[in-house]
């Protein structure tokens, strides 16, 4: 693998990824919907002119045309906003994609309260639900650059459907290349035994291990789980953590209905019952703000996510 940890953006490491399979597979083609600029997708349309497709502010359209060029044999890659990418072309990637099963490699950018000044109207937090809802689909949500990079080879290896949010600017650096970023598989970043922090995305994860070190100081053990694979749900390891600890907060970038949480705990229900809680958004739309101000503003931080997951052990 690739070591993108100096790119300086989580978007420069998808896009190395993309250019990357690119050069290996000429059936890999590139589709925006007006926001090239905005994902780096530049650099493709300068390495394959032919390849690369800006559909225009029609994201509907985009997933419709993406669904035959994959019937033809190509592989597209097709971005624009998460917001869009899911709620504006949902008919279409439900039937034209997921009904055909066709293999198409949907990137939804700025997930959640990560699209900060754009404010409400592009903060998807019920994107995961949505995607839940097609059968086929793989969907993850990276935490760092490599696993970024990783995931992306990965998913196009996996030759079905895919869903992946990612933030756009900024990057966190967790993983090297020599780590084993596995499709599927959560990453357990710390050993404890008191309480799981099952978290994704890097705004999650990063507050999980803030919280680990709060919880630390007071004499409680942790796990912290990176559930970068949200779909196909990494059973194994969720069993694992649930009998270790006994005690699971979860914590995601989006709402309880139809997200991790509500996964996590149905399956938890049928095979082995532990006291949960759930860091994620209530019943209420996004706001305008950057990510310091809006992580506080929903509770996305290490403070509260150690305050809930003492008290569930208390």
């Amino acid at each position: 693998m690739r070591d993108v940890r100096e790119m300086a953006n989580y978007r420069d490491a998808f896009m190395a990824a993309v250019l990357d399979l690119a050069s290996e597979h000429p059936e890999v083609v590139f589709l925006d919907a007006d926001v090239s600029s905005c994902i780096g997708s530049t650099s493709f349309k300068k390495a394959y002119p032919e390849r690369v497709f800006n559909v225009g502010i029609a994201e509907a359209n985009m997933a419709g045309v993406a669904a035959g060029m994959a019937s033809a044999g190509l592989r597209p890659f097709i971005h624009t906003f998460g917001c869009f990418a899911t709620r504006r072309a949902y008919d279409q990637l439900f039937i034209s994609i997921g009904y055909t099963k066709q293999c198409v490699h949907v990137i939804g950018s700025d997930p959640g309260i990560v699209a900060q000044y754009n404010g409400g109207t592009h903060m998807p937090f019920e994107d995961i639900a949505l995607m839940r809802q097609i059968p086929g689909f793989t969907i993850v949500e990276p935490s760092d650059a490599q696993s970024l990079y990783d995931l992306t080879i990965q998913l196009y290896e996996n030759g079905t459907s895919s869903y992946m949010r990612i933030p756009r600017k900024g990057t966190s650096n967790r993983y090297s290349p020599d780590d084993r970023i596995i499709l599927g598989k959560g990453v357990e970043l710390a050993d404890g035994k008191d309480v799981a922090l099952i978290a994704t995305g890097a705004v999650m994860v990063d507050a999980a291990l803030g919280a680990r070190d709060i919880l630390k100081a007071k004499g409680i053990d942790a796990t912290v789980i990176d559930l970068h694979t949200i779909r196909p749900l990494d059973t194994d390891l969720i069993d694992k953590v649930a009998s270790r600890c006994g005690h699971i907060l979860v914590m995601e970038n989006g709402r309880y209905a139809g997200g991790i949480g509500e996964m996590i705990a149905a399956y938890l229900a049928r095979t082995n019952p532990v006291r949960m809680d759930f860091l994620c958004v209530g019943d209420r739309f996004g706001e305008v703000g950057n990510l310091k101000y809006l992580a506080s503003a929903f509770g996305f931080t290490a403070e509260n996510a150690a305050a809930m997951a003492e008290g569930l052990i208390r």
